[in-house]
């Protein structure tokens, strides 16, 4: 009997090794030589860090056409000298997991993902500072949110695999979609032959009177960018200007779930400094994405938007934070999925869906 009960427990031991090896603890190989083509590599740095002193790496798939998916990967911000020194309780720290999200959602090889074909270059999220800074904060600890140098060095050492692509889609998801509107100037500006520019921000809306501040003193991050930070909308500000600078040459879009459950516990803490989550928050996250909608009708009128509902709890209607990684071509009840609303803007049908979830009350 105890013979039984051990091969049991060995088999149980051991499928959960698996389960984590390919999941959380899944890892590419390192590129050496030339990419092979729809495979995933992991991309050695040079002095590129997580905020916790540890590597960083990029992740990268050579398609078989001439376009190029510039992908940022989100989790959490730091805002503050003391969101910096709370690490894990606000933000993703190091590399753990991200090489299994990026085959997900949009980076997936199915059959019906129109971007399959496509070079990624996947930027995953390990500074705490939306891809945006050059900084080093010295406090209590050391905490280097050098996520905008890590990007850069990156994507100036893997250009050489791609030639001179005639496509560019910009986008990403929490962390990444915001990072997604302040660096799609600068991404747009390394792959001057793409003449077909669209830039897609998912699930990113965090109102916040220092963003300026917190970008120039805690995650130094580059004047140009910085400088479009003027309102308590960081999104708003940077599409706003991506538009103003770039007008018709880039296709701008934007996505959210209606009352999106993980940005009102960030929303809260902003306001309150507690993260929570209940129908109140919700209530104010969706009357204040309402106001961000309008926002970017106003200022960026060919702008397309796609308000989602997943996963809505049952009592306090807060719904799903993020889609892109995941769930991104599930139809969420539209004529489209999210996924393929990204696809047609990319060849000029630019559609709005959703709209009257802003309005929907209980």
């Amino acid at each position: 009997m105890l013979i039984i009960i051990a091969v049991i427990i060995l088999a149980i031991a051991l499928g959960i090794f698996i389960f984590l090896k390919l999941t959380f603890f899944k890892t590419f190989p390192k590129l050496e030589g030339e990419p092979e083509i729809g495979k995933w590599y992991d991309i050695p740095v040079e002095s590129a860090k997580s905020s916790d002193g540890s590597e960083w790496h990029g992740i990268f798939r050579k398609g078989t056409k001439n376009k190029v998916v510039v992908y940022f990967f989100g989790g959490g911000v730091s805002i503050t000298p003391e969101t910096s020194e709370g690490g894990t309780e606000f933000f993703a720290t190091n590399m753990m997991a991200q090489d299994f999200v990026a085959q997900g959602g949009i980076g997936s090889n199915a059959e019906d993902n129109p971007f399959k074909d496509w070079s990624f270059i996947v930027i995953p999220y390990a500074t705490g500072d939306f891809h945006a800074g050059t900084g080093i904060y010295e406090g209590k600890k050391t905490v280097y949110h050098t996520g905008y140098s890590n990007y850069s060095a990156y994507v100036e050492q893997i250009k050489q695999y791609l030639g001179e692509p005639d496509t560019l889609l910009v986008t990403g998801f929490s962390a990444g979609g915001f990072a997604a509107s302040l660096l799609a100037d600068d991404v747009i500006d390394r792959f001057p032959s793409a003449e077909n520019v669209t830039v897609c921000v998912d699930s990113s809306l965090l109102l916040y009177d220092g963003w300026h501040d917190t970008a120039v003193n805690l995650w130094k991050s580059p004047i140009e960018i910085s400088d479009r930070l003027t309102t308590n909308n960081l999104v708003l500000d940077s599409l706003t200007a991506l538009h103003k600078k770039r007008g018709d040459s880039v296709k701008i879009l934007f996505d959210c779930s209606y009352r999106d459950d993980t940005l009102m516990q960030y929303q809260s803490y902003i306001n309150s400094g507690k993260m929570d989550k209940n129908k109140e928050l919700g209530d104010n996250f969706q009357r204040d994405l309402k106001e961000m909608v309008n926002g970017l009708q106003t200022n960026i009128p060919d702008v397309g938007i796609y308000i989602w509902c997943y996963g809505e709890d049952a009592n306090t209607h807060n719904t799903q934070h993020t889609i892109i990684s995941a769930n991104v071509f599930d139809k969420l009840g539209n004529d489209r999925s999210v996924g393929e609303w990204i696809y047609a803007a990319v060849n000029g049908d630019i559609k709005t869906y959703g709209l009257e979830l802003l309005d929907k009350t209980f």
